[in-house]
């Protein structure tokens, strides 16, 4: 570990069209010495078989689905570990808890699919182990703002009535989350810039723009 403390890990999660993505980058241009991931990785060896999945190239069980989307962290896990250690700090745009979601929400919508599929515990279990982060902020849209939203795209699960469905997958997975590591942010009325102030606000509350020399947590 880095003499002065570890960085922290922060989890931006969130529906399609909620603006993750766009908070996540603005995030990781306010934190000091800062990388951001997004999953899944599609530059790695995995990643590559999951795009191919994911733009219909590929079709999979729906257990092959969620196995590689794990594998595909796992694949990153060491870098994102070390780093921290150096002292870097990291966002991860996704991770764990949308995988779950995701899979969940598929499940819900297929009569056929097998029981392992609709247990979140049998949907968690292939990404323990890995680092925990030190909070995970959550942006929620309700299902009228996400039917008006615009930019959906050609991709498995870019569809508003599947986001539906994940946006109450994502609420029954985060509930296992303790509150002190759980930000929930209603996007549906705020602006890019608030939301990016709402986010350092927390940010700063927690003091998650500094070192510390807590040790990182594994998911268990």
């Amino acid at each position: 570990m880095a003499k002065t403390g570890r960085g922290k890990l922060i989890l931006i999660e969130g529906l399609d069209r909620s603006g993750k993505s766009t908070q996540s980058a603005l995030l990781q241009r306010q934190l000091p010495n800062c990388e951001l991931l997004k999953f899944p990785d599609r530059s790695t060896r995995v990643g590559s078989l999951i795009n191919d999945y994911l733009t219909g190239k590929t079709q999979l069980s729906d257990q092959s689905a969620h196995l590689l989307f794990s594998a595909n962290r796992w694949e990153l896990a060491k870098s994102i570990e070390e780093k921290l250690l150096q002292g870097k700090f990291i966002v991860l745009d996704r991770y764990i808890y949308s995988g779950i979601a995701y899979s969940l929400a598929k499940s819900l919508s297929n009569d056929e699919s097998s029981p392992e599929m609709k247990s979140v515990e049998w949907l968690y279990s292939p990404d323990k182990g890995l680092p925990k982060p030190d909070l995970t902020l959550f942006l929620s849209l309700p299902t009228e703002e996400l039917a008006r939203r615009k930019g959906w795209g050609e991709e498995r699960y870019e569809d508003v009535e599947f986001q539906k469905k994940v946006r109450e997958c994502f609420l029954r997975v985060l509930q296992d989350i303790p509150q002190d590591h759980l930000e929930i942010i209603n996007v549906s009325d705020l602006s890019i810039e608030q939301v990016k102030s709402h986010i350092w606000e927390v940010i700063e509350s927690k003091e998650l723009n500094k070192l510390t020399t807590m040790p990182l947590d594994k998911l268990h």
